[in-house]
């Protein structure tokens, strides 16, 4: 019976031109060999399966080569290519480090530099697995990898560099190796298996592929594994079973129950996929997946970016005619929130069916989303159209009547709350003012423009009444406003300047800077019917003063209050209440 030989040695590269997927790194190697510009120290990197340590061996094979091809490949022929090949080459040493990376390995390698290769022009080492070995090792391999004899060269392999201490990093030519694409890796599986003579499906290779997560190594395992199960013929139905991989019809299926709402269905296909032992959270990742390759799908620029087979590509872009760029935003978003909070989560399937629900009524909402959008414009325009319409005389008087009903309401609370003290407007009103200036107040700034000149002579009466009702129009939102206002009786002088006086200066300046005194000259003029009528608001003569003196010290405040009350000296003699210090 003759011996297997597992995919991954049987097929292992034997030259640059067929290492998979490195095709930079190869012809930098091999340009390097030809123009006889060998460095002394090598670093391959990368992740497990993409060709370090083949690359390493094909590189020390064809520097010893004796009569390499016009390619500058290594011929197969001399004494030492078949050295190599037959594993009994003196010029090739390679070293385990994760189990020789003791100090006294390093030392033995070191002794081991020293000797001249019997055949061929290099000594190459090649160490695998150069991370694990010790601080030591590291520092006692420095100087040897730093000035080698001549003809070694050092080739190190890494899956780790960032174990690496930066002083071996700076003594190597570095080389970072890529991941596997599925792509390479499919049609390399492919090559193997007409030579094998095995039948197959394209997209069964594409699972192998993706499940060997950009390792060569792993997809001839898995590829081998596979045929083991499979025989001659490796179909799609079989790999899936075989992997234990979840089937593609089954987020297809999700996906339109999704997009029709039907979120019982969506409950019996992942009941249906539990009950096939697939783990909950493996589910959420392939659904996650699935929406961003409908996502991809939906313009020319990123399909190259989908991973499948030609059959189920055909199938994500029939599915993703269906599928809205904001549905499948929406849908990963939940889907990512629910891989998110499932190992948190104290009842892991309802966190899932949770999600599966929502993602169910993604279409139910934007549908809600835009019918209320369509009633508030239509409710808009109607507004527009109603403001729009003149007002009729009798509506003209009600509101005037209400009017002032509420300013002799307001006049009786006032009298009943402030009493003799004067009156004044807060200054939180006014503050606050510009914040409740409601449709009225805007409708009175749109007309500043379109105001036709008017020049009616009014009565004192009149002012004081258009005065009022403006102050009722804020009666509600701002009472101490609309109270201030009517109590304080405006004042017209010559020109038709109305005064307003308030008693601070804060006051003066929330009326000016917040553009409320233009307001209620805005006002007034379309009242009085008089376009000249203007607005000076005035600090009261007993408000504030600017330059009052501030009193800091305890004297100016005692020679104050006896300015104020001179029977206050009488007061503290009598009681004794100042030794006069």
């Amino acid at each position: 019976m003759e011996q297997f030989i597992v995919s991954a040695r049987k097929y292992r590269p034997l030259t640059f031109a067929n290492v998979v997927g490195q095709s930079s790194i190869a012809q930098t190697l091999r340009n390097a060999i030809e123009r006889r510009q060998l460095a002394h120290a090598y670093l391959f990197c990368g992740p497990r399966g993409v060709g370090k340590t083949t690359c390493a061996r094909i590189f020390a094979k064809t520097i010893n080569c004796f009569n390499p091809d016009a390619n500058g490949d290594a011929c197969g022929e001399c004494e030492s290519c078949k050295a190599f090949a037959e594993n009994r080459s003196y010029n090739i040493h390679e070293l385990d480090a994760a189990s020789n990376n003791s100090v006294e390995d390093i030392r033995n390698l070191i002794d081991q530099v020293r000797v001249p290769p019997q055949v061929g022009k290099y000594s190459v080492y090649i160490i695998d697995e150069v991370h694990m070995l010790s601080a030591a090792a590291f520092n006692a391999f420095l100087k040897t990898l730093e000035e080698p004899p001549t003809h070694a060269v050092f080739i190190l392999a890494t899956t780790e560099k960032h174990k690496i201490i930066p002083t071996i990093l700076s003594r190597c030519q570095i080389y970072d190796f890529n991941r596997i694409s599925i792509e390479d890796a499919v049609a390399y599986i492919e090559k193997i298996a007409k030579n094998e003579n095995i039948n197959y499906e394209s997209e069964a290779l594409h699972v192998i592929a993706q499940k060997a997560d950009g390792s060569m190594r792993d997809a001839l395992s898995i590829f081998d594994q596979v045929v083991s199960f499979c025989g001659t013929n490796v179909t799609y139905a079989k790999v899936i079973e075989n992997l234990n991989i979840l089937d593609y019809e089954y987020y297809f299926r999700l996906t339109k129950a999704f997009v029709e709402g039907d979120y019982c269905t969506a409950l019996v296909i992942f009941d249906e996929i539990l009950s096939k032992g697939f783990e909950s959270q493996y589910f959420v990742r392939g659904l996650n997946s699935h929406f961003r390759d409908l996502l991809v799908c939906k313009d020319t620029q990123t399909v190259s970016l989908l991973e499948v087979g030609a059959t189920i590509a055909e199938s994500y872009k029939k599915q993703a005619e269906i599928c809205s760029v904001a549905f499948l935003f929406t849908a990963l978003d939940i889907i990512n929130a629910c891989d998110a909070g499932y190992k948190t989560s104290s009842n892991q399937r309802l966190h899932i069916e949770l999600a599966l629900c929502k993602l169910s009524n993604i279409t139910a909402l934007r549908r809600e989303e835009q019918t209320a959008k369509t009633v508030d414009n239509t409710e808009k325009n109607r507004n527009e159209i109603i403001v729009r319409q003149p007002v009729k005389q009798e509506s003209r008087d009600k509101i005037e009547e209400e009017v002032k009903n509420n300013i002799q309401a307001e006049e009786i609370k006032e009298k009943t709350t402030v009493a003799a003290r004067p009156e004044t407007v807060s200054i939180k009103g006014f503050s606050n003012l510009a914040e409740s200036i409601n449709i009225e107040t805007k409708e009175v700034k749109s007309e500043e423009n379109n105001t036709v000149q008017m020049n009616e002579d009014f009565t004192e009466e009149q002012l004081l009444t258009a005065w009022k009702n403006y102050a009722a129009i804020f009666a509600q939102k701002q009472p101490r406003f609309a109270s201030a206002m009517v109590a304080t009786k405006p004042v017209c002088e010559a020109g038709n300047v109305i005064v307003f006086n308030v008693q601070q200066i804060v006051q003066k300046k929330a009326l000016e800077e917040k553009g409320i005194a233009k307001n209620i000259c805005l006002y007034l003029q379309k009242e009085l019917k008089n376009t000249t009528v203007k607005l000076d608001v005035r600090v009261d003569q007993n408000g504030d003063k600017v330059d009052t003196p501030k009193l800091y010290t305890d004297s100016d405040k005692e020679k104050h209050m006896h300015e104020k009350n001179p029977e206050l000296a009488n007061f503290q003699a009598a009681f004794e209440l100042y030794d006069g210090k």
